[in-house]
């Protein structure tokens, strides 16, 4: 499967660039359930540099393990910047590394709205020595098409940022 293979040459230049940094990432995510930490920790030797990853599908996941404000994920929902953007600083400062992404989003089928239509995403990246910064993206396609469209994205991000 093509996808595959481009997850699997990410994942290894995102491996060599971390090792060169002697750096260790952490991941949040919303809308991909954990993908993006499974294609990482695919790799043989990733526990030289992948930390861990925050699966924070709920509400409540993001205010416990990310300290997201709860009150920002009632004004402006999970898939907003703000929210990606506290989600990956949480995540930083809970894992106490160099680099994290944060990904946040409405894969669908439904969930979709006339402001944040069906394959909305909020990415968010932190690396050390580096302003945090954040990019909203709309996908198309079915669920599985935005999440792995999201996971191809997020580790491009890291590489282009590292």
């Amino acid at each position: 499967m093509a996808e595959e293979s481009e997850f699997e040459e990410l994942v290894k230049k995102l491996a060599i660039a971390m090792q060169t940094k002697k750096w260790r990432l952490v991941v949040a995510e919303s809308c991909t359930g954990g993908w993006i930490s499974k294609v990482c920790t695919d790799l043989p030797g990733s526990s030289a540099w992948f930390d861990r990853g925050f699966i924070s599908y709920s509400y409540p996941a993001k205010v416990d393990m990310l300290h997201v404000d709860s009150s920002l994920l009632e004004q402006q929902g999970a898939v907003s910047e703000a929210v990606a953007c506290q989600m990956v600083h949480g995540a930083r400062q809970q894992a106490g590394v160099e680099v994290a992404v944060a990904v946040t989003g409405i894969a669908g089928p439904e969930g979709g709205t006339a402001d944040k239509p069906v394959g909305t995403v909020w990415f968010a990246w932190s690396i050390a020595g580096q302003t945090d910064n954040s990019e909203c993206l709309v996908f198309t396609g079915d669920r599985e098409s935005v999440r792995r469209q999201t996971v191809i994205h997020a580790l491009s991000g890291l590489l282009q940022r590292l």
